[in-house]
Order: structure tokens, then C-alpha cells, then sequence
């Protein structure tokens, strides 16, 4: 039931998250219903992107990836995005007992991957790799990601909404420092050698 959910968070995100609560869906169960189908989508679309339609940066030549070199950089990506959300689930686990938290079955990833939900579907832009338009559609999903943070951690985890709140900001600090920590090991990885080709 893991892809029911996805439609709700936009049309009725309280109801939504009450539903969700009330499922009590397992790691596995969230990994394979949900975080393992749709985290596909802008790694898919990114590969398409890159590979058939490319880039364009002002009046120069379009730009393309190899097939090789796409694929390898977007099956990273897409691992980067399963393993994020995984450890970003298990920082709301260990930061629950602080807010107040008394529940015995974890929510932490399940959280973490409903709150991504508008990242995955909106990374579907990715198909058309032009840098203004990805950033806007980007912007409007991290938007609307951070209020269903906002919205749904109260709900999910049955605490105040004062205290959620500071829940909600603490989780989104931990984010942030993981998108930076992404940033750096990419640089890493791209300078062993594991960057882009390009289409000659």
C-alpha cells in the first residue's frame, strides 16, 4: 500500500500522514513498495536526460554523457538516494527519545522516505537537462518536501506541534549536512576517476 500514500501527501497530506501512522509499514515493506520504485524516477529520467537530450550552456554546443558514464554516475545516485534516506530515517530514530517520542516501533525512515516523495516525483524534470527550469521545479520540491516534513512529524511521531516543530528543524539541519557531505564525497569520487564523459 507504500504507493497509495504518494497521491494523498498532495491532495490531503494531514489525512495522509494519519493513514500512514496507522499502517505501522515495515523497512522492508517502505524500501520495496515505495523508496526502491520511485527513487527510479529522476535516476531514469537523469540517464535519458543526459544521454539523449543533453545540455546546452548559452549559445555552445549541446552536451551528452556516454552511456557508460551516464549510467555509472546515475546507478550512484540513485544508491546515494536509498542509502540517504536510510541514514537520514535512523537520525529521526536517534533523535526521537530528545522530543519526547514514546513510540516502540521506529517511523524514522518512513518519515524520511514520504517526506522525499516530492523530490522523487519532480525529479522526473531531469529528462530535459536545462539548469533554470531543473532549478525551479527542484526549488518548488525541496518546497513542498520541507512542509511535509513540517506537517507530517507531529502526526507520525504523536507529539505536540511546538515540540515538532523543533523536531522537524533539527531534521531538516541533519539534511542539509548530509546534502554538503554528498557534495564533497562526489569530489572525491570524480576525482578518482569516476566523472563524467563526455560525447565527443
Amino acid at each position: 500500500m507504500s504507493l497509495g500514500h504518494t497521491m494523498g501527501l498532495f491532495t490531503r497530506p494531514d489525512q495522509e500522514w494519519e493513514a500512514i501512522r496507522n499502517d505501522s509499514e515495515s523497512l522492508s515493506r517502505i524500501y520495496i513498495g515505495h523508496i526502491f520504485l520511485l527513487a527510479l524516477v529522476p535516476a531514469l529520467a537523469g540517464f535519458y536526460g543526459t544521454t539523449q537530450v543533453g545540455w546546452q550552456v548559452g549559445d555552445g554546443q549541446i552536451i551528452r554523457l556516454t552511456t557508460a558514464s551516464a549510467l555509472q554516475l546515475c546507478g550512484l545516485f540513485y544508491a546515494a538516494m536509498l542509502v540517504g534516506i536510510y541514514i537520514l530515517g535512523r537520525f529521526i530514530d536517534f533523535f526521537a527519545a530528545t522530543y519526547g517520542v514514546q513510540e516502540d516501533n521506529p517511523r524514522g525512515v518512513v518519515l524520511a522516505a514520504y517526506t522525499a516523495t516530492p523530490i522523487f516525483l519532480l525529479g522526473v524534470i531531469a529528462a530535459y537537462p536545462n539548469i533554470w527550469i531543473n532549478m525551479l521545479v527542484g526549488l518548488v520540491a525541496v518546497s513542498y518536501a520541507v512542509y511535509l516534513l513540517y506537517e507530517g512529524l507531529p502526526i507520525l511521531m504523536k507529539i505536540p506541534e511546538d515540540r515538532g516543530f523543533m523536531f522537524a528543524s533539527s531534521v531538516l539541519t541533519v539534511g542539509l549536512v548530509m546534502l554538503v557531505a554528498l557534495f564533497a564525497i562526489s569530489v572525491v569520487i570524480w576525482s578518482a576517476g569516476v566523472g563524467p564523459v563526455y560525447v565527443s
